[in-house]
């Protein structure tokens, strides 16, 4: 089943819920798939891959707001970007253990050659194709980096 018409499905849910947190997390992952739907003249449906692209976006939006709020002291706004990040994680795949990012990006290396930090784009573009909505950008790139350097 299309996410799409999983997240519809969880709309109507939570409206008989009255769950106002998980049916504004849901209208926004529907919001950002009917844009990039129609966006360019595209017209239907995402690719999974499109699909994983679009949660992990909303994932990160949600956990850098969450920073800020956090930072600025304000629990009432945390408190909801939280809540929100964990409806959207419901539909990513579960995310990869330090140790278990550090086998897959060892296995890249391995395929791609690289031996030194000089080649650490092609492993971190390879990582981010393989390891998409499994793991964070900026965690995949610490680690293909203390792999290069050490």
């Amino acid at each position: 089943m299309a996410l799409k018409q999983k997240v519809e499905g969880e709309i109507k849910s939570a409206m008989i819920a009255k769950d106002k947190v998980r049916l504004t997390a849901l209208r926004a992952i529907k919001s950002m798939i009917l844009l990039e739907e129609t966006k360019g003249g595209f017209s239907g449906e995402l690719s999974e891959d499109e699909e994983m692209k679009l949660l992990t976006k909303a994932a990160k939006q949600r956990k850098d707001s969450a920073d800020i709020y956090q930072q600025q002291n304000r629990p009432d706004l945390l408190e909801v970007e939280l809540a929100e990040l964990a409806v959207i994680q419901e539909f990513l795949p579960k995310a990869l253990t330090d140790e278990e990012l550090t086998m897959a990006i060892q296995e890249i290396i391995n395929i791609t050659g690289a031996v030194s930090a000089k080649e650490m784009g092609k492993v971190i573009g390879a990582a981010n194709k393989q390891l998409a909505g499994k793991a964070d950008g900026k965690a995949i790139a610490d680690k293909v980096k203390s792999l290069l350097n050490g």
